[in-house]
């Protein structure tokens, strides 16, 4: 017999710790190769982790509710010899047993990527790590954990640019002293961050102060004080993925100047087509929905219009070369964006199928956290439960969100040589939420 190590995996370029928020398999249970072991949160989505070989789960070395540092052994698998010879997770960057202090810095995988993502850190690094690097780069005489904690992670970056902290002044609780969501705000609760932190429009919102007394752990979302639970009631703690939504929506309410210009769209053209082409897509596997059609539209057109294909920096804009759709996904416990990379260079169908394939795995927690980064635009469809239309929040740090609404067929008055007369057509609401700050109405 044999164990087999089971890590906290590295499921994205920029995240160096998880919280593992519910285990699927108990000890003494068997599991199977590749079958789910337990679910993991981190800023960017929550996942499913397979086990690495089959065999029977014998300890739980860190418990449901607890963030832990990548390559962190969170649980041990029993099995036979000839299994422990068997590959490890295909999401973890090196085999558990590897001195991870010794692995290098992966280099960003596209031009204009963020750039280098410090190695995993082992407890005791190599003493080379701790020498000043010889090429004179800015990184030079940093350690490893000096890089892991200076990089901390998108959310942390971003809490601390809306609040103009300096990470480094914050104290970390996370691995090698890295900051930690918690100790943002935590920070911002403290009496050290209303001293040390000047006054700015950002700071001095009145949604700011409701945020510092939520204290470590809870939403920075303003919220009534002392609203007590009646008899009767059901109190629900919010799941991490509620929390980081609530908190990137007062967020982007707060900052981008919300307009909205609804449009009522004929899709009559489009239903024929999709009448006529729907059984060929459907045996190639893809199911053709009105939201494939207003995709293909938008990546087609916003080179045309880069204004709304862009980011606001300070008092600059940027202007995305790449054209990377968001596309909205309800689920159960929450919302999520996966983003279609390169929408632009997609056919009809091979945006039907992305689409349909990425909320499948949103669904079943399937996505990988590079899966939800680098949107720069979105498209939000609450039309499929009914509604009308929306007025939808932008998702930072773009500037514009379409909300498509309920496609139905409505009556109409159609003009032919001249002569009005009421027919039926196939009709719906699009609507544009766009950022006043950099986009005009016309």
């Amino acid at each position: 017999m044999a164990r087999i190590d089971v890590v906290m995996p590295q499921m994205g370029e920029s995240i160096a710790e998880g919280t593992l928020s519910r285990w699927l398999k108990k000890v003494g249970e068997p599991v199977k190769r590749d079958e789910p072991m337990f679910e993991i949160s981190t800023d960017k989505v929550d996942a499913e982790i397979p086990a690495p070989n089959a065999g029977v789960l014998a300890e739980i070395l860190v418990k449901e509710g607890e963030t832990v540092a990548v390559q962190t052994v969170v649980a041990r698998i029993e099995t036979d010899a000839s299994a422990a010879q068997a590959a490890p997770p295909p999401s973890a960057p090196v085999p558990a047993a590897a001195p991870a202090a010794s692995a290098p810095a992966p280099a960003a995988s596209r031009t204009g990527a963020s750039g280098p993502t410090p190695a995993p850190v082992s407890a005791a690094p190599a003493p080379s790590t701790a020498r000043a690097q010889a090429d004179g780069s800015p990184n030079g005489g940093e350690t490893a954990e000096e890089r892991l904690r200076r990089k901390s992670t998108p959310l942390v970056r971003k809490m601390a640019a809306e609040h103009n902290l300096d990470i480094t002044t914050i104290p970390g609780s996370g691995r090698a002293g890295r900051v930690t969501r918690d100790d943002v705000l935590s920070y911002l609760g403290s009496d050290t961050a209303t001293e040390r932190r000047p006054v700015t429009p950002a700071t001095a919102s009145p949604i700011a102060p409701a945020a510092r007394t939520a204290g470590a752990g809870a939403p920075a979302v303003p919220t009534p004080t002392g609203v007590e639970p009646w008899p009767g009631d059901r109190v629900e703690p919010w799941s991490r993925i509620r929390k980081l939504t609530a908190e990137h929506m007062v967020m982007s309410r707060r900052v981008s100047a919300h307009v909205n210009s609804f449009f009522e769209i004929d899709y009559t053209g489009i239903a024929r087509i999709r009448e006529r082409k729907k059984r060929e897509y459907a045996d190639r596997g893809v199911n053709l929905t009105y939201l494939a059609f207003i995709a293909k539209a938008i990546a087609d057109n916003l080179r045309k219009h880069p204004v709304v294909n862009a980011a606001v920096a300070g008092d600059a804009t940027i202007f995305r070369r790449d054209i990377n759709l968001g596309i909205a996904v309800a689920l159960d416990w929450g919302l999520i964006v996966p983003v279609i990379r390169h929408a632009d260079e997609l056919s009809l169908l091979g945006l039907a199928r992305a689409i349909g394939d990425l909320a499948d795995r949103a669904r079943t927690k399937k996505l990988s956290p590079d899966e939800v980064q680098k949107g720069t635009f979105t498209i939000t469809n609450p039309g499929v439960f009914g509604s009308f239309a929306g007025t939808p929040i932008i998702n930072q740090p773009q500037v514009a969100i379409l909300a498509v609404g309920t496609i139905e067929k409505r009556p109409a008055i159609i003009t032919v040589d001249g002569t009005d007369s009421i027919g039926v057509r196939t009709k719906g609401m699009l609507n544009m939420a766009y950022d006043h700050r950099i986009v005009d109405g016309s």
